[in-house]
């Protein structure tokens, strides 16, 4: 299947789970009809296949967490994309996904290390988008459903700890895979690492981040190997990040 095939099946299931996730959409549309399970996995052509070919000939380093049968399928079923995109892939056949030790976090079906499912994460969160991804800081990856505009829709963006800021990164989700799979991480996050990261974050479990003093976003606490960290749920810096843009910002 060619790349340009995937993107227009994932840009079709990812509408159709912003659909379900919100009450209403900016055309008013209903939600399509639920399909069950047995509709949503594709045994001709799964879209794993190629994800785990990504994954092989990944230059980061990548941890496929185990999947719960039951959990799978429900996290699936939720979702309504089907196991031909990587998206449903991801959720159908892992887990999650920890990249390069688990700086980066790419949600799945939820496991005992990293216990969050793609759905669940984003039972409470904003309409018009839906949360893939994070990193420990408190960085965040939503996919647009209209939140960031029509223009990009199917486009990831990220909610950067450092400014405070929903910033587009230009990716759809499979190019996003392919960015933490084989992408140049360390280039991308050089101002937020510090000596010794690795011990800190391999510490963690899914549901962890390192909250950081001063904060990221000021000017005191630029300086990231010089903050003080300590450890938090990432809902608290979901939630702290959030308030502190509409705080500083005013809402979107």
């Amino acid at each position: 299947m060619s790349s340009k095939t995937h993107s227009i099946h994932l840009l079709s299931c990812c509408l159709s789970i912003l659909l379900l996730l919100s009450n209403t959409s900016p055309l008013h549309a209903q939600a399509p009809p639920t399909r069950p399970l047995s509709e949503l996995i594709n045994a001709q052509q799964p879209g794993w296949e190629l994800v785990n070919q990504w994954i092989r000939e990944a230059k980061n380093k990548v941890q496929v967490l185990p999947k719960t049968p039951a959990r799978a399928d429900s996290t699936l079923l939720a979702a309504q994309v089907t196991t031909r995109s990587p998206m449903g892939a991801v959720i159908y056949e892992t887990g999650g996904l920890l990249i390069d030790g688990g700086w980066l976090r790419v949600l799945g079906s939820g496991s005992p290390v990293l216990n969050r499912t793609l759905m669940g994460w984003n039972q409470d969160k904003p309409k018009g988008m839906l949360l893939i991804a994070d990193d420990v800081l408190g960085g965040f990856y939503a996919l647009n459903g209209g939140a960031f505009g029509q223009e990009s829709l199917g486009k990831i963006f990220y909610f950067a700890p450092d400014n405070l800021q929903w910033e587009a990164t230009n990716k759809t989700y499979t190019e996003f895979l392919l960015f933490c799979f084989s992408g140049d991480l360390q280039a991308y996050y050089r101002k937020l690492r510090w000596k010794g990261w690795e011990q800190e974050v391999g510490a963690l479990t899914g549901t962890q981040g390192l909250a950081c003093y001063p904060f990221l976003f000021t000017k005191e606490g630029k300086n990231v190997a010089k903050d003080k960290r300590g450890v938090v749920p990432i809902k608290e810096l979901w939630v702290f990040g959030q308030d502190m843009q509409r705080q500083l910002d005013g809402p979107r």
